[in-house]
């Protein structure tokens, strides 16, 4: 059973989702401070957090990179603000869905259903070329016999190109790789984490450019420029 952590200062709200979430078979739990969940998340992981932005104690942005520092727990933000900007920031510290308040909680309950889905493991053995190998059951790739140091969705990213060369992927279909859904307007964020996934690449080799930019397109993965 998916143990859900709640998030969220308003006991309407949070009595609401934990109705909803247990209702569609997930056991959960209510804390209303960011503080305690950090807390909660050390001592009785969940499997998935519904974070309120708008927490009496620290932000749920602060939460959530908090977090990321030992966590990679999948995160959903709940927030009264729409703003594009907030989703893009949700998105880029690690967020995986972000709902704009007011929200129906069956449609909470759906996306959570699929966030678990998209982040559940494939049992794989590692898959390898000259450059790469991925193994997907210990989530880690190594570039030239060098162990990258990724976040969950460079892995997602990173390994979506690898496995089909040559392929140019579009935004949204690259947010779909990293289990973000493709209407929550994160596109411009894919190039963010591109960026910081070409930067982990050079640390390697330098003169290596194995992730290739289709103007208008997307991005795909070269073996050639390995």
């Amino acid at each position: 059973m998916p143990h859900i952590l709640i998030v969220e200062d308003e006991a309407a709200i949070a009595d609401t989702l934990v109705f909803a979430l247990q209702g569609d078979g997930h056991s959960t739990a209510w804390v209303t401070l960011g503080s305690a969940a950090l807390d909660q998340q050390r001592q009785h992981p969940a499997d998935l957090i519904i974070l309120d932005i708008g927490l009496p104690d620290i932000s749920g942005f602060e939460t959530c990179r908090q977090l990321r520092r030992f966590s990679d727990v999948p995160v959903m933000f709940l927030s009264a603000r729409d703003g594009e900007i907030d989703r893009i920031v949700g998105l880029e510290i690690g967020a995986d869905d972000y709902v704009v308040k007011p929200f129906s909680p069956r449609e909470v309950a759906a996306r959570v259903r699929a966030i678990l889905k998209r982040m559940a493991p494939r049992a794989e053995a590692p898959a390898s070329s000259e450059t790469f190998v991925i193994d997907t059951l210990r989530m880690q790739i190594s570039y030239r016999a060098q162990p990258l140091v990724l976040t969950r969705h460079e892995f997602r990213l990173l390994q979506c190109l690898l496995e089909q060369p040559e392929r140019v992927f579009s935004r949204e279909q690259l947010l779909d790789a990293v289990g973000v859904a493709s209407d929550a307007g994160y596109e411009r964020s894919i190039d963010s984490h591109i960026k910081s996934l070409r930067a982990k690449l050079r640390l390697v080799a330098p003169a290596g450019e194995p992730i290739q930019t289709h103007r208008g397109l997307g991005y795909s993965y070269s073996p050639g420029n390995s």
